[in-house]
């Protein structure tokens, strides 16, 4: 007798039982294929191919294994996920005392076990403290608003590498391949230059007391980068084309690293830079005078945001990573 002779009809399931599991496991061995598997066990074929794709291993789709991975997950989101004392609290803990984001504090909880509500439910509860007078929504980023960002006018630099030329390796995976950029204070009053390990996502920032002065700019980056240049941590150097990396050949001759020039108006191809200034611009306003901060002051911020986990190095610590690039 056919077992494909009776078809029970489709319906929405939560779950998959186990008998369900154990027919897809024979049927597999049958070779038939989803659409069929689909149809005789009453499900739709996308519950079969997710169910495949989810519980098959290196021999492929195995009932007893299948059954237990499901029981593991749903024992493990048994766990109660409400916004609790406990969730609350260790939420507030990380926004004040180090300023880490919804997403950061939610991808660190997961990575060490914690319990933690979802990102959105963070930025809700956040939301509810502001419109009861609290002050939470003053340790995000951009205190739940966002800016517009003025386009600058493009000037041409003499004998300058076009990103065109940057080598493939340097994709963002390598070590020892920087961004480089420039924050101004408010009225042109200050600046200070800022670069971004890409791999790792640490980063340095210094004043510039000459301003946005072209050989001050490539004394100061030479000066930050200089102690990484014998672990083989300077390799290349992008940015964009502000007459205020002018002198990039000195750079370039004292660090043995090319510096490339992004093209004009497009900041995106330097996107690491862009994100690292606006975590600097949570501490540094862009409406403050710069020359009010101390070199005090920017190793302090320096240190709290190598010290943030990042989405981008799987919620790892950047001067962590950097470090032991260094050692290797």
């Amino acid at each position: 007798m056919c077992i494909f002779a009776s078809r029970p009809k489709v319906t929405k399931m939560k779950h998959l039982t186990k008998e369900q599991r154990y027919a897809i496991s024979l049927y597999l061995k049958e070779k038939r294929s989803q659409k069929e598997i689909a149809e005789a066990i009453g499900v739709c074929k996308s519950t079969v191919c997710r169910e495949i794709k989810r519980n098959s291993g290196k021999r492929g789709y195995s009932f007893s294994r299948a059954q237990e991975w499901a029981d593991l997950r749903k024992e493990r989101l048994r766990q109660s996920r409400k916004m609790n004392g406990e969730v609350r609290h260790r939420i507030e803990k990380l926004m004040r005392e180090e300023d880490w984001s919804p997403e950061q504090i939610v991808g660190w909880c997961k990575a060490k076990g914690y319990r933690m509500v979802s990102k959105s439910s963070i930025y809700a509860y956040i939301r509810r403290d502001r419109e009861c007078g609290g002050d939470l929504y003053t340790h995000c980023r951009f205190k739940l608003k966002h800016r517009k960002r003025a386009v600058g006018k493009y000037m041409p630099i003499r004998n300058r590498a076009g990103i065109e030329e940057r080598p493939a390796e340097a994709d963002g995976t390598r070590f020892g391949d920087w961004e480089m950029d420039l924050v101004v204070g408010a009225c042109g009053k200050g600046a200070m230059v800022t670069l971004v390990e890409r791999s790792t996502s640490y980063s340095l920032i210094r004043n510039l007391p000459q301003g946005k002065n072209a050989e001050g700019v490539a004394k100061a980056v030479i000066d930050m980068l200089l102690p990484f240049k014998r672990f083989g941590g300077v390799k290349t150097i992008t940015t964009d084309n502000g007459p205020e990396f002018s002198a990039h050949e000195i750079i370039t001759k004292k660090l043995g690293a090319k510096v490339y020039f992004a093209d004009p108006y497009c900041s995106w191809q330097k996107g690491h830079i862009e994100n690292t200034n606006m975590l600097y611009r949570q501490y540094i306003p862009c409406d403050n005078n710069f020359t009010c901060h101390t070199d005090d002051e920017l190793r302090q911020i320096q240190y709290k945001l190598n010290r943030r986990p990042r989405e981008k190095i799987g919620f790892k610590l950047p001067y962590q990573e950097f470090f032991l690039h260094l050692q290797e």
